[in-house]
């Protein structure tokens, strides 16, 4: 069975996203620099691609926030990855087909669209994006790992990963560091999932 993972590119100081992120910015003022560990076309790239291609062959269904989702859209003219998608929201909508995948629109709540991504993904794993998402996993004590590749910049302002997550402790087994010049690749397994879920 896969394993439910919060996957992000974080800068320095905490944030995966710029300031004022919206249709017209969807990674907000400066936080494209995130991802140029993706996109460059530099021979320094070291291990990028592969700990991009390890994801991507991972993933069988991604569950995202509504908000990734509006802003998102746009810029992927796509899913995300090309699996089925699960998208939180509050509105109630009709399914989104897209070339890669459908975007299935969840409005009872988390557990269902766990429940709905698990059936899709088989024995793959669950990605989940956007900051709100992942918060409301990681409280509920479901996420089994998470995933950052750390940025050397400073945004100093914008959507933090780690806000809003309540006063409980959340103990973390480091299982990977890795670095290449554009980020540093870490992986953490989530060690007291269950007494965060009680």
């Amino acid at each position: 069975m896969g394993k439910l993972l919060l996957t992000f590119t974080m800068s320095l100081d905490g944030f995966i996203a710029g300031p004022d992120v919206g249709v017209e910015q969807p990674m907000g003022k400066g936080g494209e620099r995130l991802h140029e560990w993706i996109f460059s076309d530099s021979a320094e790239r070291g291990v990028d691609p592969e700990m991009a291609n390890e994801m991507l062959d991972a993933v069988g269904a991604v569950i995202l926030g509504r908000r990734t989702f509006d802003v998102g859209l746009g810029p992927w003219c796509d899913t995300p990855y090309p699996v089925p998608c699960f998208v939180l929201t509050h509105r109630r909508r009709e399914d989104l087909a897209m070339k890669s995948g459908m975007f299935t629109f969840v409005a009872d709540g988390i557990a269902s669209a766990l429940d709905q991504a698990k059936a899709a993904a088989g024995d793959k794993d669950i990605l989940v994006i956007g900051a709100n998402a992942a918060q409301q996993y990681l409280m509920a004590g479901l996420a089994d790992e998470i995933v950052l590749q750390l940025a050397p910049v400073l945004l100093g302002a914008g959507t933090r990963l780690f806000d809003n997550i309540g006063a409980e402790h959340v103990e973390l087994v480091r299982t990977r560091m890795v670095g290449s010049p554009f980020v540093t690749h870490l992986k953490f397994s989530v060690a007291n999932k269950t007494a965060a879920a009680a």
